[in-house]
């Protein structure tokens, strides 16, 4: 996931041209679904190894013939993996050449499932390049089980045309040593009184300041928090740009947490920002989802000081001032594909067996999209994170993953987010002022999307 989110959020701009050119072309307004069984070759497009591993590792019957690219199934089936890496948006350059050629190409190289993530999603939801997953035979009592935003994210006109086999709902993870310093308890319970709403939060970040810490690393550290509790969609149905008030007062935070010290004015994903994640920093905590606390945050805790100590096990997590979700990615049918049984497979026995879910959360940590199998491992007072101390963090992931709401998603999410947030860094640095950085960034957006106004 995380290398995912790194490349993914560096094509903002690029991915919402190509966007609009694949819609175009493929509008769900004309859904016809093309459908059929008996092919002998499977392909599959991702961007990384992360889903050939899932599915090398837990659906059962696959037998790998060349290492992470092709494996056969017990009907005989061959399935092909074919990996473009996300840079320069190339992954979706190549799946949308691909997608557009689906009718004119050979059987054996027809496109039969796909990855998507959260940022782009709707690009491929509302195309006629993706299934409704009904169309496999998936019912709604299959999907019963999966948290509910999942499916929001990919559904159009009442259709599922994703599912993912991981849920990624966020908290907030702090260092034990500085909440002792500072409040008087690491305790994540009473921590979490502190830091219970964004009222509390601001205060909690004063007094951290005046022991010479800062509450959160950088500019946007706290902005998907934000982002994720929008009232309506940034997007009007006359394409008018419209601001939700919680992305103004994200600014109005973020301003004021820089002018005053409460951060350390980092960007997301730079040196500095993951060298606060270490020993050598000083910022107290950081909102992340569940790939972020396991793989990224916990990388850099085990890098050691000049005497020899890191911050592995001294992390704890709390639910934060809100409910929020970082990142996920969804499999999709593509239309047209000829093996429509194993891909239905797939979808069903990573997604809906609660036995594989478990499993796949106990092996790696990866918090999965499966209810019965998550609140198993919750009320489980034998489980617990090495990393966390030993806290059951599944336990408050389960708690945050229902509260997510992601309705108000548009398809313009990706570059609007993005070039908000690069706008907005220099007022926040003082090199522009806010009216100046609201120029910019209609600038760059409506470059982006010419068709948007402000």
């Amino acid at each position: 996931m995380k290398k995912k989110v790194l490349k993914g959020a560096a094509v903002a701009a690029l991915g919402g041209l190509v966007a609009l050119s694949l819609a175009s072309c493929g509008s769900s307004d004309s859904y016809k679904a093309e459908v059929s069984d008996g092919g002998k070759v499977l392909n599959i497009r991702v961007w990384n190894e992360e889903f050939i591993s899932r599915f090398k590792d837990y659906y059962p019957g696959a037998k790998e013939v060349k290492a992470n690219e092709e494996f056969t199934l017990t009907d005989g089936t061959t399935v092909k993996f074919q990996m473009t890496a996300n840079k320069d948006n190339a992954y979706q350059n190549a799946l949308d050449i691909a997608l557009k050629n689906q009718s004119k190409a050979a059987a054996d190289d027809k496109v039969d499932m796909f990855l998507f993530e959260a940022d782009y999603a709707l690009k491929y939801v509302n195309s006629n390049y993706s299934l409704d997953v009904k169309d496999l035979g998936m019912t709604d009592s299959d999907t019963a089980d999966m948290y509910q935003y999942t499916k929001d994210i990919a559904t159009v006109n009442n259709r599922l045309k994703g599912v993912s086999w991981q849920a990624t709902p966020g908290l907030f993870a702090y260092r034990t040593d500085i909440a002792e310093a500072v409040l008087g308890t690491s305790d994540p319970v009473e921590v979490q009184k502190q830091l219970a709403d964004w009222t509390k939060f601001d205060e909690t970040a004063a007094k951290m300041k005046a022991k010479g810490y800062a509450m959160l690393s950088g500019y946007d550290d706290a902005y998907r928090v934000f982002s994720n509790n929008i009232k309506s969609p940034l997007v009007n149905s006359d394409k008018k740009i419209v601001i939700d008030e919680n992305l103004k007062t994200w600014i109005k935070q973020t301003k004021d947490y820089t002018d005053k010290g409460y951060n350390n004015k980092t960007t997301l994903w730079d040196d500095n920002w993951n060298k606060q994640q270490t020993i050598n920093g000083n910022t107290f905590g950081f909102f992340y989802s569940t790939w972020g606390i396991n793989f990224t945050l916990a990388g850099n805790a085990e890098i050691k000081n000049d005497k020899g100590e890191n911050l592995v096990g001294k992390y704890r997590v709390c639910e934060g001032p809100a409910s929020y979700y970082w990142g996920g990615t969804w499999m999709a049918a593509a239309n047209g594909t000829d093996n429509k049984s194993q891909v239905l497979d797939i979808m069903k026995k990573l997604t809906c067996d609660a036995t594989i879910a478990e499993k796949i959360t106990r092996d790696t940590l990866d918090y999965t999209n499966n209810k019965t199998a998550m609140n198993k491992i919750a009320n489980d007072a034998t489980y617990g994170s090495e990393f966390l101390g030993g806290q059951n963090h599944i336990k408050l992931f389960a708690a945050a993953a229902p509260k997510i709401d992601m309705k108000n998603i548009s398809a313009y999410d990706q570059g609007i987010n993005e070039k908000l947030q690069e706008a907005m860094k220099d007022y926040f640095a003082g090199t522009v002022t806010e009216e100046k950085a609201w120029e910019n960034f209609y600038t760059k957006v409506t470059t982006v999307y010419p068709e948007l106004k402000k």
